[in-house]
């Protein structure tokens, strides 16, 4: 996967398009479903490509940053409103959630932190 790539599916993550009205992460966690199966890993995967052709940068453009912010901070609004609200999330979505925004922390550090 390379950079734009990697930028693009990030992106598509937290937005609803044509092609992926229901697919999206936050769109699934919102609605109270679990991600489709490698979604996670994907985004992960995404995430460290993300990570490391930034390395060099000084900036990040407005629209990834709000992309790593939503998918931070609002996917693990959207698993607790959801467990608030009753949702069997499967059981290691919290720790993905949070592996999620541990690796979006390390974009904006530019220091890669252990994603356990």
């Amino acid at each position: 996967m390379d950079y734009e790539t990697a930028r693009r599916f990030l992106i598509e993550q937290i937005t609803a398009t044509e092609s992926n009205t229901s697919d999206t992460l936050l769109i699934r966690l919102n609605q109270g479903k679990p991600p489709v199966p490698g979604q996670i890993t994907s985004i992960l995967l995404a995430l460290k490509v993300v990570f490391a052709a930034l390395s060099e940068a000084t900036t990040i453009d407005r629209e990834l940053a709000n992309t790593l912010h939503l998918l931070s901070v609002g996917g693990q609004k959207a698993f607790e409103t959801g467990r608030r609200n009753g949702v069997d999330w499967p059981p290691l979505l919290r720790e993905d959630l949070q592996r999620i925004a541990i690796a979006c922390e390390s974009v904006f550090a530019n220091v890669w932190q252990s994603v356990h």
